[in-house]
């Protein structure tokens, strides 16, 4: 089963460009559903369809559309931890409404609307599951969460259960305050390990994310940070859509400067991304609304690599992150960074866990069991990855950076 993630800066016509590769497979026979991870919803305004429900809603044969209902979602998930926190606000005398605006995790329904898309593609249903993400910085907070929510939960849980298990008896008679039970603590776990899944599946050889862009300076900039942080977090990104693009054969002045900077724009987006597909649609006259009218500009966009080629094969090579044995007998961990120089990375060892700060993201990269008990002898960035050498004899508390040369 292939899963594709759209995303990109707001506006530049992801929503659109999802939404026909969705009809384009399902008319190239693929069992195929499209549903949507951001809030505002507009994948049935796309197709001409009656609104979406919560569940798989066939429009076409062998298309489904489903708008997630996070709502729904975070109840199922988060009803026993809710209950439990709005027991102790009552006890501690807040109003039942405030607290029940307290309980509210403030972007949780994005993230849970992530175990949607883990449910379908367990259920066997689909060939092709698309998914139209919401834009570029929100997508990118929403595929950071699974493991940085799976680290603290990890590491947390299995304290706070067993000091909750001791101290139980004693604050229940001192401050009134309910402690949380089994239940409380068993979704949470349950939880932890949905997200696990999700992250499990999104860094999989089948999953990937793919860009979309419109030919502005402004444009392309977010479109090479986004591409930096997925690679960090270690997703696929597999080409890039530039949409809008204006004919070159128009020969109005105002439009020919425009096809003159977007053509300008275009060749650095080439340069920027060499290496992956990038798949050009023009602007269209007229909106494209309906079903057929999507699948036919997902036609023209992806040409000889349509739903049978490379528009929905799965990514080729390794992904972002692998790690190599050198003729000395090192082991190098390799990972993608395009766009980042060294002085741009910060990273540091701590116990067996590698932080990785990139501007201002940062992330705990958990290492393997056969090179958490090697030392760091020195990392740099060459060729668009960074690269850590790993050696023998550890010495414990060391800290590497990724100024150090490289060995």
């Amino acid at each position: 089963m292939r899963i594709v993630l759209f995303t990109g800066k707001g506006g530049v016509g992801k929503s659109t460009v999802a939404a026909g590769t969705a009809a384009l497979a399902a008319r190239s026979g693929l069992r195929t559903l499209i549903l949507s991870t951001d809030t505002a919803h507009s994948l049935a305004d796309a197709y001409g369809a009656p609104g979406a429900t919560p569940e798989p809603t066939q429009i076409a044969e062998h298309l489904y559309v489903q708008q997630v209902d996070a709502q729904l979602r975070f109840e199922q998930s988060w009803a026993d931890i809710q209950r439990y926190l709005l027991s102790v606000l009552d006890a501690a005398g807040m109003d039942p409404v405030a607290a029940e605006e307290m309980t509210v995790v403030p972007g949780a329904e994005e993230v849970l609307a992530l175990l949607e898309l883990r449910l379908q593609a367990s259920s066997g249903r689909w060939d092709v599951i698309v998914v139209d993400c919401a834009p570029t910085g929100e997508t990118l907070r929403l595929l950071a969460l699974p493991e940085a929510l799976g680290w603290y939960l990890e590491r947390l849980l299995p304290i706070q259960r067993r000091l909750v298990k001791a101290l139980r008896p004693v604050l229940n008679r001192a401050a009134g305050v309910p402690m949380p039970g089994d239940t409380v603590f068993d979704a949470i776990e349950r939880l932890h390990g949905e997200l696990d899944d999700v992250r499990e599946l999104l860094s999989g050889p089948d999953a990937s994310v793919r860009l979309v862009l419109t030919p502005e300076n402004v444009v392309l900039a977010e479109a090479r940070r986004a591409y930096t942080s997925l690679c960090l977090f270690g997703y696929r990104v597999d080409g890039v859509v530039a949409n809008r693009v204006f004919p070159s054969d128009d020969a109005d002045p105002w439009r020919s400067a425009w096809v003159a900077a977007q053509r300008e724009v275009l060749t650095e987006v080439e340069q920027s991304f060499s290496g992956l597909p990038i798949w050009t649609s023009e602007y269209l006259p007229g909106e494209p609304v309906g079903v057929a009218a999507l699948a036919d500009l997902a036609e023209r966009l992806y040409g000889d690599d349509g739903a049978d080629g490379g528009a929905l094969a799965s990514p080729k090579g390794e992904g972002p992150f692998r790690v190599a044995t050198t003729a000395d007998g090192d082991a190098v961990l390799h990972l993608a960074l395009p766009f980042v120089t060294r002085a741009e990375v910060d990273l540091a060892r701590n116990g067996d866990e590698l932080v990785l700060t990139v501007g201002s993201h940062r992330r705990l990269l958990t290492l393997p069991a056969g090179l958490s008990r090697l030392r760091v002898a020195g990392a740099a960035v060459v060729d668009n990855e960074l690269r850590v050498r790993f050696r023998e004899a550890a010495e414990p508390g060391h800290v590497a950076t990724a100024k150090e040369a490289h060995r």
